[in-house]
């Protein structure tokens, strides 16, 4: 394979593809129904970015959302984050998915490693989800409660959500390789009644038990009034307390009727965490209508799913993917579930089951392609897949060599979407469709419905210059609230503290006059691991509990083009004391107590952390410094209480080739 330069051109669909597409229909359905027509994706983007309500209106109607009550207006209110979409409707999130029930062949396609590929109809989804639903309302689960899972990507966890959505309570899951701490510190916030967990898991051909950590769970969390077990490894477990039930026996009582409970348009549907650099995670709420019209348009109208689809995406729970591939459902596509490592046992796992089971759309991260591109290996001389039309990718800034890869090793006549966007919104910024021609390392279009610009630091829009990726339009999955942030001071904070009145996203972002984007990483402190954020503060939590530890930073040099390295700097009492045997402790605290993920890649003493005068790390400044930026444009001195600590990091930022 040979370098490539970015901006080259790499594939475009040929006309009969994009006139079969549901993008094509849609803009067919924009003329015959209102008179609009565009002659460019540019002019479609120009307009549902101008007009948006006109534009929402036109993905209600276009995707036949399924309700019960009419909503009175689309957009109601005088700046973001306080307005208010589709007033008054009813409707609820499960009711698009069954739409599709009486479709003939599955509706989920699952395995795990070393498992046979298996399969559910929709008909016997519908029934698993109507009798848990049941089994939830008979122990007391209502409309508000909220109901947490720690389990990997299984049917029963997407069983589950299904059967919490339908009576109108409110999920939360966290992936079972999120240690104990970090798992309490996401559901202990929001309060739940109900814990669905799993026995334990299997990644990379090891099992590993979580009986012990599901019994902390229930000690630790005493809102937790019920919980279901599933046996997911290993032997049927013994139950250790009375209010505690094995997953077959919750669906013991069956029924093939689900009555959803019909809620407003804004009710909490579910609660994803993202974390900022201080404080507990963030637990983000969105509600049902915003996922719904957002997930429709997203998945149905650019990404072209529909009922003869196949769509994967490797994820794990933890991750808003896992969220975004569970709504496949909702345009009549079969949901393909992965559990385990995509490696095991070499990287062909994920490229033989794609062949076997005929995936269409194949989502992954993008790490994962560049693992694949490193390694030189090469699927295609494996395996031919007939039926991917598409492979999307997201998590990370994907490189114009790895654009190169894929039509090289995997398939010469697919479409490679790289795609931009946030657990706090649940979709996409930034990404393409099928109308637009894909060029190496470009990111050919800003989402439709999304006002995204790059700001300069004095909040001017710029184009052709990298700057700050904002929103300065409201989108129906923007959150309604975080959970527990009454005055919404938090949320304020988060995302309209830097801007007034407009969202900043916290990643750099450059655009250029045709509409296309480039996407260089995290302008923030916040540590993205394969699409998994996290903040800086849960690092630092286990890190400075070690009483040789004075103090810690922590930078992840996440930035196009370059190696990602997720580096920890620490004050020793001792500066001479870090050793093989504290550096390991450092490392398995972090795996145990938070995730592998975040386990950093290297680990550095200094004499001291960088502070400003009131005391608070300077994160960002340092990362920006690392990442080769001139250091007239990362930080004041001036604003410094130890501007001598800089000295050590100039140095070290020659080693980190990021010139």
């Amino acid at each position: 394979m040979v370098s490539v330069i970015e901006g080259t051109l790499l594939y475009k669909a040929d006309e009969n593809k994009i006139e079969n597409s549901e993008y094509s229909r849609y803009k067919k359905w924009l003329k015959e129904k209102y008179g609009l027509e565009f002659e460019s994706h540019q002019a479609l983007w120009e307009w549902s970015t101008t007009e948006t309500e006109a534009f929402w209106k036109s993905i209600w109607e276009y995707g036949k959302i399924i309700h019960s009550k009419p909503y009175d207006s689309v957009l109601s209110g005088e700046k973001m984050p306080f307005f208010k979409w589709f007033q008054n409707a009813h409707l609820n999130y499960v009711d698009q998915v069954f739409r599709h029930k009486e479709q003939k062949g599955p509706a989920i396609i699952y395995k795990s490693e070393n498992q046979k590929t298996q399969s559910i109809s929709w008909s016997d989804l519908y029934e698993n989800v109507a009798t848990l639903a049941k089994y939830m309302k008979f122990i007391g689960i209502q409309k508000g409660d909220r109901v947490v899972a720690y389990a990997p990507n299984i049917p029963e966890t997407v069983i589950s959500f299904l059967a919490c959505a339908s009576i109108g309570a409110v999920w939360a899951v966290a992936s079972p390789d999120f240690g104990l701490n970090s798992v309490v510190d996401r559901f202990k916030q929001v309060e739940p009644k109900l814990l669905i967990a799993v026995n334990g898991y299997q990644y990379n051909g090891k099992v590993y038990e979580k009986l012990d950590t599901i019994q902390h769970l229930l000690e630790e969390i005493p809102s937790i009034e019920h919980c279901i077990i599933i046996q997911n490894v290993g032997e049927k477990p013994a139950l250790k307390s009375s209010n505690t039930v094995h997953w077959e026996d919750a669906l013991k009582d069956r029924t093939n009727e689900i009555e959803s409970e019909q809620v407003e348009f804004s009710h909490p549907l579910w609660i994803l965490y993202s974390s900022g650099t201080t404080g507990l995670p963030k637990p983000i709420v969105h509600s049902h209508g915003g996922i719904i019209v957002e997930h429709i348009k997203t998945l149905q109208i650019e990404a072209d799913l529909g009922k003869d689809d196949r769509f994967f995406w490797f994820t794990t729970t933890g991750w808003m993917m896992w969220n975004i591939l569970v709504s496949g459902l909702m345009t009549g596509s079969t949901i393909v579930l992965y559990d385990g490592s995509p490696s095991y046992p070499n990287l062909s796992a994920l490229w033989a089951y794609a062949e076997e089971v005929g995936i269409t759309v194949f989502g992954t991260s993008a790490p994962f392609i560049d693992i694949c591109f490193k390694h030189n290996f090469q699927p295609n001389s494996y395996f031919k897949f007939p039926k991917l039309r598409t492979v999307l990718s997201t998590g990370s800034p994907l490189s114009a060599a790895c654009f190169k890869w894929v039509y090289d090793a995997v398939k010469q006549d697919v479409l490679l979407v790289s795609i931009s966007g946030g657990t706090d919104v649940c979709t996409g910024f930034v990404g393409g469709n099928i109308s637009l021609p894909v060029r190496a390392g470009i990111l050919p279009s800003r989402s439709l419905g999304v006002k995204a610009e790059s700001y300069d630091e004095e909040g001017n829009s710029i184009i052709g210059s990298v700057g700050e990726l904002v929103i300065t339009k409201p989108m129906p999955s923007m959150p309604i609230y975080f959970w527990g942030d009454e005055d919404f001071s938090r949320y304020l904070d988060s995302y309209f503290s830097t801007f007034p009145n407009v969202w900043r996203h916290g990643d750099w972002i450059q655009i250029h006059e045709d509409g296309c984007c480039i996407i260089f990483g995290r302008s923030d402190a916040t540590i993205n691991r394969s699409g998994v954020r996290m903040g800086t503060s849960e690092i630092y939590k286990i890190v400075e509990s070690f009483p040789e530890i004075l103090d810690s930073l922590v930078v992840d040099l996440e930035y196009k083009d370059r190696p990602t390295c997720l580096s920890l700097f620490i004050v020793m009492q001792e500066p001479d004391k870090l050793n093989d045997e504290l550096n390991q402790k450092i490392c398995d605290a972090i795996r145990e107590n938070l995730s592998p993920r975040f386990v950093p890649d290297r680990i550095h003493v200094i004499q001291e952390v960088p502070k400003t005068l009131n005391g608070k790390k300077l994160e960002v400044p340092i990362r920006k410094i690392l990442l080769g930026m001139p250091l007239e444009k990362s930080i004041n001195r001036d604003a410094m209480a130890n501007p001598k600590s800089l000295d050590y990091f100039i140095e070290l930022s020659k080693s980190y080739h990021t010139n």
